[in-house]
């Protein structure tokens, strides 16, 4: 288990782009970005999409994203992963209400990643990728951060955590999202721990592909500190979130 990574290959992440080829739109020339792919829908919350969208749109990746779902225009499907180079799953209620609307996807998903896909899960995303349930690509599970010993955070409601990611303290909006559970011979990259210890962020591969997680909202905007009654000090965390998308999306 490494605790930190280098600085992404941004040269492999380019090279990742050029070879997406999902099905072409008019007027956009596939081989100069690497299309990511958000899933909105009746597994994620109003505002949660969203966010994630624009988080990548800021990246260095040069993302063209678009929204996937049983509303848009192209539901969540192998056909929709072909050639893609990033999957994400947002925010969302309740896990058994997710996995309720995504369980039919899980061979899908799980194939994209193991053929080289990447998979982003932002709190119920990072839920849904671990196993009981969810798409199981974790070398582990999850569980509740508010359940775990010493947990800082002890309800469900919108609140405040504290992480160290990669060496420095940052707060983060955080709703009742996961711990990862890791077994310890894992290769995997954590990124974060919550102040008990326990893993709130981490980078894993899984067969050819690779899978980033987090339990706290890293893409969370000012509104949601504000309509949350959450007083923001210090800077927002989207600076953090980059760094797990263009972690992921490294060699």
């Amino acid at each position: 288990m490494r605790l930190h990574e280098s600085s992404p290959n941004y040269a492999r992440i380019w090279r990742l782009g050029r070879r997406a080829r999902p099905t072409q739109q008019p007027g956009h020339d596939l081989a100069q970005s690497p299309v990511a792919l958000v899933y909105r829908g009746p597994a994620s919350l109003p505002g949660c999409p969203e966010a994630v969208a624009a988080l990548l749109k800021s990246s260095r990746c040069g993302f063209d994203v678009r929204y996937v779902g049983p509303d848009e225009d192209v539901p969540l499907s192998a056909r929709a992963l072909a050639g893609v180079a990033l999957y994400v799953q947002p925010g969302g209620g309740t896990l058994k209400h997710a996995y309720h609307h995504l369980r039919r996807n899980r061979p899908e998903i799980r194939e994209f990643v193991r053929s080289g896909g990447r998979y982003l899960g932002f709190c119920l995303g990072g839920y849904l990728a671990g196993a009981t349930p969810g798409f199981a690509l974790l070398p582990g599970d999850t569980d509740r951060y508010i359940a775990s010993d010493g947990a800082t955070v002890g309800s469900d409601d919108n609140a405040l955590v504290e992480v160290c990611w990669r060496g420095r303290q940052r707060t983060l909006f955080f709703q009742d999202g996961p711990y990862f559970c890791i077994r310890p011979d894992a290769d995997v990259t954590v990124m974060a721990t919550y102040p008990n210890g326990t893993v709130a962020a981490l980078v894993a591969g899984f067969g050819s592909g690779r899978v980033g997680v987090v339990g706290p909202h890293p893409e969370a905007t000012d509104d949601w500190y504000t309509d949350a009654g959450l007083v923001v000090t210090g800077r927002l965390a989207g600076d953090l979130g980059l760094d797990l998308v263009e972690t992921v999306m490294a060699s």
